[in-house]
């Protein structure tokens, strides 16, 4: 059974000068990726910019990330969640067909539901594929917030394996302690700045942003929280708070492309309507990433 673990970026989606997809950057992001020794990579999530994609672009994604990440011992997370059951399910089938490892599954949001709607739709999906699934809970984007206990719920249904738990660490905290003793059920952190604290408290890696960035510090951050050498690691996590918060000083995935575009990998501009990065952020990522010494 698929483990969700370790260090997982949500990885950018590269678009050529006319915002379409760049099928060649993408698949050279994924192996440099594979190459500095990320756990997973997650395909088409909120920082690929799945919103702004249709279905067909979205295959398009898990197919060619596949394709490049093949012979590593990195594992391809494709995020597959819709507003809709039928669409989530159909999604899910070709990540599956194409040959990923597992599926990020969003609770279903805008036209909200109840939570008995919420665990229909899981268990609808799980029933119409062969493929691990996570919970994508990310109550500040989209308005469903989970508790502990209803996330333990959902863990009940076949091939759910764990979360994406992009809330706060109280409730990262709560749902580590009610799911510690369920097999084959992982919390991962969304949040940079929780990433130690996801650690410590028994939480089984992180998915974000600066991942794509200083994808090498954080498995050492990892690996390190997995020896117990907690002021090694917290050594390493202090370094990188800056590079935390300039992902956030401008809307996402702007400061992460171009900090990426710094690195000289191709990554181009967000899609409309989200802006590039300004002139002043341009010039904090090029003195941060020197300083980290990553460019």
């Amino acid at each position: 059974m698929y483990k969700l673990h370790g260090i997982i970026p949500a990885m950018v989606t590269p678009f050529k000068e006319d915002k379409s997809l760049d099928e060649v950057g993408l698949q050279e992001l994924v192996k440099f990726l594979c190459d500095e020794g990320c756990h997973g990579i997650l395909i088409g999530g909120t920082t690929g910019e799945y919103t702004f994609m249709d279905t067909e672009e979205r295959k398009k994604l898990f197919e060619l990330a596949v394709e490049a990440a093949e012979d590593t011992e990195t594992t391809i997370l494709a995020n597959t969640g819709c507003h809709g059951t039928k669409h989530t399910i159909e999604l899910t089938q070709h990540a599956q067909k194409v040959g990923a490892d597992a599926a990020l599954i969003l609770p279903t949001y805008y036209l909200k539901t109840n939570f008995a709607g919420i665990k229909m739709h899981y268990e609808q999906i799980a029933e119409n594929v062969d493929l691990p699934l996570a919970i994508y809970h990310y109550p500040d984007a989209t308005g469903v917030l989970l508790s502990p206990e209803q996330i333990v719920e959902l863990s009940k249904i076949d091939n759910v394996v764990g979360t994406k738990n992009t809330a706060s660490m109280q409730h990262t905290s709560e749902l580590l302690y009610q799911t510690k003793d369920i097999d084959d059920f992982n919390v991962l952190t969304g949040f940079e700045h929780l990433i130690l604290s996801t650690l410590a408290c028994g939480g089984k890696g992180a998915v974000g942003i600066v991942h794509n960035i200083a994808p090498r510090k954080l498995v050492e951050i990892y690996e390190l929280m997995k020896e117990g050498k907690i002021e090694e690691a917290r050594k390493i996590n202090d370094n990188l708070i800056r590079l935390y918060d300039l992902m956030e000083e401008e809307p996402c995935p702007a400061p992460v492309k171009e900090a990426l575009s710094q690195m000289g990998l191709s990554v181009g501009d967000p899609r409309n309507p989200v802006m590039p990065a300004s002139e002043d952020m341009k010039e904090k990522l090029n003195e941060e990433l020197k300083r980290l010494e990553l460019i």
